[in-house]
């Protein structure tokens, strides 16, 4: 009789020809109970401690000879050996691009943010290059002012129209096609500059192109993000304008004094153009979220062929506005803006007159603000979904969140225009303090529309900044008007301001809500 040879027990495996296979097998259970929703993906930098016994059959596979058998298994380096050095194959195929592994949520949001910086460098690179353009084609400050103010005229029109485009195709397929729109149009305006027609409407298509990717990036953020990320997700998109207008500022006089103005046009576009063909390469989100916090699978595009047919009138318009929570967004919304968009247009010359700044000084002050905001928006947003993780009332988040970020700068603006004898740059700081801390209302407002309705968000979204950017058109204008008429930049800045912010506190904090709400269509 034919004498069997001894072979290795394996207590694992009943057929010893898997007994040499055990150790391999082992570091992929382990990998996939303790990470059951990734594939095994970085077994480079990951060491295994092993038991005694462990270790012994460790040593015993090493005996056996290397005769693998093909089985559908992840490729891991030889577990007895010492050496880290592995091949290309193994190394660079699986861990490269460095972002190869993040969660497919989190290149969207990446991504949307990226987005939202290239939209406020092109929103702010017209402030600087208007000097420029003024001298070269000699326009008088009514026309330049009217080149400016252009932009919200789109921006205003598209709000709407963006939310119903974002719920039917979906927030990131109106992303990709506002920033590739608003970056083809940047583009053109050296082209159109001597063209009055023509560069306006290269400014309303700006404006169009960067008003419909706030409501897609809600929209997005919506199908994709839970309840208790949210926070941190609104702040980390909505933070990449204050990053953008901080590098736009930056970058914009260094470029037009190296090369010339229309550089800073073909420059800016052309990051938009290619920030566009990247986003191709990320995968579509597949998960949506409701607002009970349960998931459902979502296809763009199978809900676009199915919900194509169904136009404005599926929409319960009269069931928005039915709402006391939608009317507490609509007027928070607009006073946010009118503070933001005054401060925004006006403070570089109030401190280059009022507080006698010289315009350099008065230009990087002017920075001072939304720099400060990037800091302060990623405090808030830790803050609010720690609260929410903590079991506090998203409800009572938000108000806490959007009564910081109005009482905040009334406060400060009422101490810069009340003469107590404070030095300039006091002053500037002070400033710059609160209209810090007005980016809370990124982890206040801001989230509240995807609280009610995650299914609607993007067109509450649009109404509610259909109304934000009324203050573009005319507090702007009316700021100057008061200025003219009263010669005090606290009757035209400051005091409207301090309204605005002051009412719409007593307006969110009595009717403001982030209980999730079915709107319905009333067909009767």
């Amino acid at each position: 009789m034919a004498r069997l040879p001894l072979r290795p027990h394996n207590h694992f495996f009943s057929s010893p020809i898997h007994a040499h296979k055990q150790p391999l097998l082992s570091v992929y259970t382990i990998t996939t109970r303790f990470f059951p929703q990734h594939h095994y993906h970085n077994p480079l930098k990951s060491r295994v401690k092993c038991s005694a016994s462990g270790t012994e059959r460790v040593r015993e596979s090493k005996k056996l000879p290397k005769d693998p058998i093909k089985e559908e298994l992840p490729q891991l380096p030889n577990p007895g050996s010492d050496s880290e050095v592995v091949s290309s194959e193994t190394g660079f195929e699986q861990n490269w691009p460095p972002w190869k592994n993040v969660p497919e949520r989190y290149k969207l949001i990446g991504a949307t943010s990226l987005a939202f910086v290239i939209c406020n460098m092109d929103k702010v690179n017209l402030s600087i290059a208007i000097i420029p353009m003024s001298h070269q084609f000699g326009w008088s400050s009514s026309v330049a002012g009217l080149v400016q103010s252009s932009f919200f005229w789109g921006y205003a029109l598209s709000q709407l129209p963006g939310g119903w485009l974002s719920k039917i195709f979906g927030g990131r397929k109106v992303l990709e096609i506002g920033v590739f729109t608003w970056s083809f149009a940047t583009a053109l305006v050296p082209l159109l500059a001597g063209f009055m027609p023509g560069l306006i409407f290269s400014r309303i298509l700006v404006g169009i192109g960067e008003g419909v990717s706030p409501s897609a990036a809600t929209d997005l953020i919506a199908r994709t993000i839970p309840v208790g990320e949210r926070s941190r997700a609104v702040g980390f998109v909505f933070g990449g304008l204050s990053l953008g207008s901080v590098l736009g500022l930056l970058l914009a006089p260094p470029i037009i004094q190296s090369f010339n103005w229309e550089s800073v046009f073909y420059l800016f576009g052309l990051l938009g153009v290619g920030w566009f063909v990247g986003f191709q390469f990320l995968n579509e989100e597949e998960v949506s979220y409701r607002g009970d916090g349960t998931t459902t699978s979502h296809k763009p595009e199978k809900a676009t062929r199915e919900e194509l047919g169904n136009s404005l009138k599926e929409i319960p318009w009269k069931s928005f506005f039915q709402s006391p929570a939608v009317w507490a967004m609509i007027y928070t919304h607009f006073c946010g803006s009118w503070g933001h968009y005054t401060c925004l247009s006006w403070l570089p010359t109030y401190f280059s007159e009022a507080l006698s700044l010289n315009l350099r000084d008065a230009a990087w002050v002017s920075i001072l603000p939304p720099l400060a905001s990037i800091f302060v928006t990623s405090l808030a947003s830790q803050f609010a979904d720690y609260l929410i993780s903590n079991g506090v009332e998203t409800t009572t988040v938000r108000k806490i969140c959007q009564t910081i970020a109005f009482l905040a700068p009334a406060i400060c603006m009422t101490l810069s225009s009340v003469d107590i004898g404070l030095p300039p740059w006091e002053i500037a700081g002070i400033l710059t303090a609160g209209l810090a801390l007005s980016s809370f209302a990124l982890s206040g407002l801001y989230c509240t529309h995807q609280d009610i309705s995650p299914e609607y968000a993007s067109i509450l979204l649009g109404i509610t900044n259909t109304v934000g950017a009324v203050p573009g058109i005319i507090g702007v204008a009316l700021t100057g008007f008061l200025l003219d008429s009263t010669h005090s930049w606290t009757m035209s800045l400051f005091a409207p301001s301090i309204f605005f912010y002051l009412t719409g506190t007593v307006v969110w904090l009595a009717f403001a809500s982030s209980k999730p709400q079915k709107f319905t269509k009333d067909d009767s």
